[in-house]
């Protein structure tokens, strides 16, 4: 059984997402479902009730996925070792490609969020920065491009 690491703020929009799917999305699915029944005819040709159906699916396996996770689960404080780089950490990294500073929060694949600048530790940037400490250097290998960059801080 797979153990996830995930942080305390992770933790508790899991719990936050799982009480909104069970508690209305739900609601709301069985109302449509109903609707659709409702408008008659046959159901195999109801394009609505199948619509609804498959968000149902989705739905559903989505609720499940988090039970899962939570129920699997191991918290990862934020970074108090500012030495090396780990879940939990924020990395200033200076991208040589652009010379910019760039700021990330690696977090697990469940909390990614990469708009927010909050970056898988199963990801290529994210595994090329776990373990490494402040002044290394490293080369991100992505499919669409390699970028090297220097760790500035972990804060």
């Amino acid at each position: 059984m797979k153990e996830y690491r995930i942080t305390q703020e992770g933790q508790e929009k899991l719990i936050k997402d799982l009480d909104y799917l069970v508690k209305v999305k739900r609601k709301e699915i069985a109302e449509r479902l109903k609707e659709a029944k409702n408008a008659g005819g046959d159901l195999s040709e109801n394009l609505e009730y199948e619509y609804v159906k498959n968000e149902q699916a989705f739905i559903e396996g989505r609720i499940e996925q988090i039970n899962d996770i939570l129920q699997n689960y191991v918290i990862v404080d934020k970074k108090v070792n500012k030495d090396t780089v780990d879940i939990g950490s924020v990395v200033v990294v200076r991208d040589f490609n652009d010379n910019k500073n760039k700021k990330y929060e690696i977090v697990s694949s469940i909390e990614s969020e990469p708009s927010q600048m909050k970056i898988s530790d199963e990801s290529p940037l994210g595994q090329a920065l776990l373990g490494k400490k402040i002044k290394d250097e490293v080369t991100v290998k992505t499919p669409g491009k390699t970028f090297k960059l220097k760790i500035i801080d972990i804060v």
